[in-house]
């Protein structure tokens, strides 16, 4: 028996628990969370729509060439065919109808000119127009359905948004055809059931129930099949779906009566979404609610690699992609990303052309990840280096690999602008529930609060500043779905956060960036040491949903590169600053230093504007050369020996981020002169030209012979970025005491591992300063 004194305590761990396993269906495409400490507002309880009784049945669904499963063209089902709507006086009113009749909250958009592809069939309705308070599309004005002058190229499409109506219930008007029509539910979830599935996270088997006028119910399992299973298992971000003990839920099923839904489920196994699947027959429940002698549609669905329980840790520590011929990159959260894929040994991008849902969740489930989510286009999650890959990529759904799919070799007209990204659903770790901000002014920023088991209860305390930086900012901002860094903060005496919660509870945290939560990443665990301690001093970060990356060009490096002798009388500024070796500190005034010179062109291919840490009053002024230094250490230039060892380095302040040039149809925003405000622009490069100080390595002192070229940009992570892989930049060099030549120039990650580790020095810029 319980000592009274323990009851308090279990009942915290078990409310946690909760808060964990509720977690599990968190962004799922039908329910949404706000960031913690910001209430959601109350919304509507969903009342079935009395019609007149003239008014013409109708279903809705939305179809076509969809990029997410919320949008899509608008179609009608009506006297056994369906058909389209014309965009002819169509407004984002009929759009809140359109998407509230299918049971989302609102709509987001709309589209003329089948933008979804052209429909086929009858036109229903043309010239319509709504309030918006209309209970269905048939109430709406229009010439009248099946009156129309327009064409398939006029089929109007809208976009809806995730949030579904609470308490929606899906009403059947057709007396006949309801195989036809698309599944319409308030919610969908797996619910555990065996004991030794309810403490596991994620949740991977359990029944199927679907929440329908406000009520879980379970669906019978007379006409289900694998092809549902697997549907199920992508929602949840499983790729997979396994064989299960069905005596044991039988077993079950004989002791708690079911409550079943009142159709059955019909799927081909390649839709991302359930409200992409048909309705099965009607299930002619007897009055013992045994569905026909069946039982409750049990799935048990297969985790990926990052997320598969294993006996010591329960989990992975750190994601890892499981394919080697693709990977994503740029992405703020795990499952997100450009699409890359490995080709004749270099990593490429894939052109948005005909991108869609289908698939980007090829790509999904082949990286250990459910069904897609979402299906980006025009380079939404930043452009990527490198040739374009594939074009034009038509998938059936059920390819092993998107390599596997049918596509165009030719990518003629497709450029970087045009990169297909993807979003895959997840397992829910309930990582979220484990990591709060509190005190900031938006849900974005504050001090970061972590949940911890002490003596038996889950409380709430503080992070150690000490070493925090860039990288475990970064793994808070994943954590919580907020995006990337775009500030790791020492000091939170500005945000006062929960005075309950004031004492440290993690210290010594390093992250190397990958990791999918702050518990994760190397810390003292029990054994805390903090001697700042906690509270004002805790660590803080501000996220943002964008972030710029930087890349260099290696071609520029190869082409502008060469040697000069110059006289050390002609070098002080320089020596002010270490630009050259040790060695130069005996250098008479009147002999040579030889140096590597070349040109950097620094491009911004992310999401926004790479800008300085330190604002301009805290610049600091080098006399010398009679400049501002933005960063004081911007660049590192090295010479490695081919095992690796440096023989020989530089670097180079940001005296001036600037843009120098931009794409086609950008403006440049930043302009060094007059004490102008410093930093690249999306899309546009900075150049540091060969002839300026401190834009060269000092080889007088190293001997003939081959060796490696590396650069390494925003090397101290003071400025964070979407991706710091393709920071730095190799080359192969050979000295010959008299010429130097630069080959084989490529930016990290853009070659295949093997070729990759033929260079000597960083296989990533993640290891430059820990």
């Amino acid at each position: 028996m319980l000592a009274p004194w323990s009851l308090p305590c279990c009942f915290t761990i078990l409310l946690g628990l909760l808060k964990l396993c509720q977690a599990q269906y968190e962004q799922l495409g039908y329910p949404h969370s706000y960031p913690q400490g910001y209430p959601e507002l109350e919304q509507e309880q969903y009342t079935a729509p009395e019609l007149p009784p003239d008014t013409p049945r109708i279903q809705l669904r939305l179809a076509g060439d969809k990029r997410k499963h919320n949008e899509g063209r608008v179609e009608v089902f009506y006297d056994g065919e369906w058909g389209t709507v014309c965009d002819d006086d169509f407004s984002i009113h009929s759009a809140q109808v359109v998407c509230r009749e299918l049971g989302y909250l609102e709509a987001v958009s709309w589209s003329p000119s089948s933008k979804y592809g052209k429909g086929e069939g009858r036109i229903w309705f043309d010239n319509v127009q709504c309030t918006g308070k209309e209970k269905t599309l048939a109430l709406c004005t229009s010439n009248g359905i099946g009156v129309s002058d327009c064409k398939h190229t006029e089929d109007v499409g809208v976009v809806c948004s995730d949030k579904r109506i609470p308490g929606f219930k899906f009403i059947n008007t057709m007396a006949n055809n309801v195989e036809s029509l698309n599944i319409q539910v308030e919610d969908v979830r797996i619910r555990a059931i065996l004991s030794s599935y309810r403490k596991r996270i994620p949740v991977t088997e359990g029944y199927v129930e679907v929440k329908d006028g406000g009520k879980w119910k379970q669906i019978c399992d007379a006409e289900w099949t694998k092809h549902n299973s697997r549907v199920i298992c992508g929602m949840f971000g499983f790729p997979g779906e396994r064989k299960y003990n069905a005596r044991v839920y039988k077993m079950f099923a004989r002791r708690r009566k079911p409550s079943y839904w009142d159709y059955s489920v019909n799927c081909t196994g390649n839709e991302a979404h359930l409200s992409s699947c048909k309705l099965g027959h009607a299930v002619a429940a007897k009055a013992n609610s045994t569905c026909g002698g069946g039982t409750p549609v049990v799935v048990s669905c297969v985790p990926g690699r990052a997320f598969s329980p294993t006996p010591m840790t329960g989990f992975r520590k750190a994601f890892r992609q499981e394919q080697p011929l693709v990977r994503l990159r740029g992405g703020a959260i795990v499952g997100e990303g450009r699409v890359e894929v490995l080709k004749n040994g270099e990593w490429g991008t894939i052109c948005d052309d005909n991108w869609s849902l289908l698939s980007a969740t090829v790509v999904c489930r082949e990286l250990g990840f459910g069904s897609a989510k979402e299906a980006l286009s025009g380079g939404r999650l930043g452009q990527g280096m490198g040739p374009v890959h594939m074009n034009e990529v038509k998938c059936s759904g059920f390819e092993k690999s998107i390599t596997e799919c049918f596509f165009n070799k030719e990518s003629l007209g497709c450029s970087h602008e045009e990169d297909a990204a993807i979003t895959c659903n997840v397992p829910a770790m309930g990582f979220q529930e484990r990591l709060r901000l509190s005190g900031g002014r938006n849900p974005y920023e504050g001090r970061v609060e972590a949940l911890v088991e002490r003596n038996g209860s889950l409380v709430w305390g503080t992070v150690c500043s000490d070493g925090w930086g860039t990288m475990e900012a970064m793994v808070v901002c994943r954590q919580l779905g907020l995006g990337f860094a775009s500030n790791a903060f020492q000091e939170t005496w500005y945000w006062p956060g929960e005075v309950s919660a004031d004492h440290v509870v993690m210290s010594g945290v390093r992250c190397s960036g990958t990791e999918m939560s702050l518990s994760h990443c190397l810390h003292h665990g029990a054994h805390l040491s903090c001697p700042k301690g906690g509270g004002r001093n805790a660590a803080g970060v501000s996220c943002s949903e964008t972030a710029p990356d930087l890349v260099l060009n290696p071609q520029v490096v190869e082409q502008t590169t060469y040697m000069e002798d110059r006289p050390m009388f002609m070098l002080q500024c320089a020596y002010e600053e270490n630009c050259l070796s040790t060695t130069s500190s005996k250098t008479p005034a009147n002999s040579y230093r030889r140096l590597l010179r070349f040109s950097s062109q620094i491009h911004n291919n992310g999401q926004s504007d790479f800008r300085p840490k330190a604002g301009r009053h805290s610049w600091v002024w080098h006399d010398c050369h009679r400049h501002y230094h933005s960063m004081e250490v911007f660049t590192h230039y090295d010479l490695l020996s081919l095992n690796g060892t440096k023989v020989a380095e530089g670097h180079k302040a940001s005296f001036c981020l600037e843009d120098t040039d931009c794409e086609e149809g950008i403006e440049k925003r930043y302009e060094c002169a007059n004490f102008g405000e410093q930093g690249i622009t999306v899309g546009c490069w900075d150049i540091y030209r060969h002839d300026i100080d401190c834009q060269w390595i000092d080889i007088t002192d190293i001997k003939p012979g081959d060796y490696i070229f590396q650069v390494v940009i925003n090397p101290n992570y003071e400025v964070p970025e979407s991706d710091y892989s393709n920071n730095f930049m190799k080359c192969r060099c050979r000295y010959d005491g008299h010429r130097i030549w630069m080959y084989s120039c490529h930016n990290g990650g853009s070659l295949s591992s093997e070729s990759e580790e033929s260079f000597p020095g960083l296989l990533n810029n993640q290891v430059t300063h820990r």
